[in-house]
């Protein structure tokens, strides 16, 4: 029985800790990013989104002290998250236009809250983080493929599928945020048939993008495309990555693209062919004059979640993020939401910094491309509340603690500046300066010397 307890330890270190809850975030991300219910029958008569959010908020209540990180290692973006969810569920109840319909939907964007931060919590590996990303990335492959065919003959798309997927703009959203994971999945992959699977996936997603005929989308798709064609094409040095996007986006453009340039030329009022679109146009405009004016009367707390629509007399929404957040959940949600994704930024541009394996590398540069699109894009479509952005904040997250829990002393070399306060006498002494030795040799040092002049040389070192 030795040779039993000495291979006991090595057998519990293999297993993957928490697997219910894993299990359960694995289920919402399905349940939100694929919708079931929607195209394969019977689902419709259960309520898959309530059972996977009532199980991820169990699994998040169990996982707390049993998890490796704690919520003590909930770093502020997470923090910055919570906050917002917090503040928007205040604001329903100082709301001027619709108190109750307020917290219901500021109570429902609140699930993402859970998810973000059980994401956090469980997923330590990146094995998880990998599984993650597949089952959100092949879900959105799925829900293009289904939008495509049951689509043919349905204008932009629009209605085919339920939910977060029922309106044009959010569907291409959700395709092209997905479409850089679909890449990197594809740069990694082993095999000629997981390379064609990912190929056709991409190829598909890219046309249903153009079926939607989203400007919104269309804008997001070319920036996050010349990201991921920089990233992956120019510093990967591959020459064929770029000539193959071109033609493909060539073709797409002559071939379905019709529809969405004559909404694009119809922006300047000089078209006949598409006279709708440029009262679209006229129309949104409206409505960012009127989410400005709410902000201004409103400027704390809003008009509540989702009011905007009645409030502008419309009954539609402000295309533009950053304004339906403002205008919605006053001027400190929108300050919030800033800092959130400025977080979000703040680990890929660490990460960028650091030497990464070639495959966690390939994730850093698909999320950046993706976030960097999502950015941009979210200045002209209302996609405050969707999911998907705030999924690929939590995996920038993920990833940066696992890299500085494999290596503390390598991320910290990797911040750009430090704050360190050195006391002489009675008077503290701080510095701010580029890093240049790592944060340990430096503390060491720095506790040797009382001399300011060399405590400053030491620094500069």
């Amino acid at each position: 029985m030795a040779w039993l307890k000495k291979i006991a330890p090595k057998v519990e270190q293999k297993r993957e800790p928490l697997p219910g809850a894993f299990f359960w975030l694995s289920a919402f991300y399905i349940v939100y990013c694929a919708r079931p219910e929607d195209w394969i029958p019977g689902l419709k008569y259960l309520p898959l989104a309530k059972i996977t959010s009532v199980c991820a908020l169990a699994a998040l209540v169990f996982s707390i002290g049993r998890a490796k990180r704690s919520l003590r290692n909930l770093p502020r973006e997470g923090r910055y998250l919570i906050a917002l969810v917090c503040f928007l569920v205040l604001t329903s109840f100082f709301s001027p236009v619709w108190r109750g319909g307020a917290l219901v939907s500021s109570l429902d964007f609140a699930k993402v809250a859970v998810v973000w931060v059980l994401t956090f919590l469980v997923i330590t590996n990146f094995k998880r983080l990998r599984q993650i990303i597949f089952v959100q990335t092949a879900s959105v492959a799925v829900i293009a493929i289904i939008s495509v065919a049951r689509g043919r003959n349905t204008p932009r798309l629009v209605g085919v599928l339920g939910g977060n997927y029922s309106n044009s703009n959010d569907l291409a959203f959700a395709i092209v945020l997905s479409l850089p994971f679909c890449l990197a999945f594809l740069l990694q992959g082993r095999g000629p048939a997981r390379k064609m699977m990912w190929t056709a996936a991409m190829l598909v997603m890219a046309f249903a993008v153009f079926l939607t005929a989203s400007r919104a989308g269309f804008i997001e798709l070319a920036i996050t495309t010349s990201f991921c064609l920089w990233h992956f094409g120019i510093k990967g040095k591959r020459p064929l990555l770029i000539v193959a996007s071109f033609f493909v986006g060539a073709v797409l453009l002559l071939g379905v693209g019709g529809k969405l340039m004559n909404r694009f030329s119809a922006i300047s009022g000089h078209s006949q062919i598409e006279q709708a679109a440029y009262g679209s146009y006229q129309e949104r405009r409206q409505l960012m004059i009127s989410s400005l004016q709410a902000m201004a009367r409103y400027p704390v707390f809003g008009i509540g979640v989702h009011n905007f629509v009645s409030y502008s007399g419309i009954w539609k929404e402000v295309h533009n993020c950053y304004l339906q957040i403002g205008a919605e959940g006053g001027i400190p949600a929108l300050a919030l939401y800033l800092l959130f994704f400025s977080r979000a930024f703040a680990n890929l541009r660490r990460l960028r910094r650091l030497d990464l394996d070639v495959e966690m590398r390939l994730f850093v540069l698909a999320l950046h491309s993706s976030l960097v699109g999502f950015i941009v894009g979210a200045l002209f479509a209302p996609e405050a509340y969707q999911y998907f952005s705030y999924f690929a904040a939590a995996q920038t997250s993920v990833i940066f603690a696992m890299v500085q829990e494999k290596d503390p002393e390598t991320c910290s070399s990797a911040m750009p500046r430090t704050l360190l306060t050195f006391r002489h006498s009675t008077e503290p002494f701080a510095v701010a300066m580029p890093l240049r030795r790592p944060h340990h040799q430096l503390v060491s040092l720095a506790s040797k010397s009382t001399n300011p002049k060399s405590l400053q040389r030491l620094w500069r070192a």
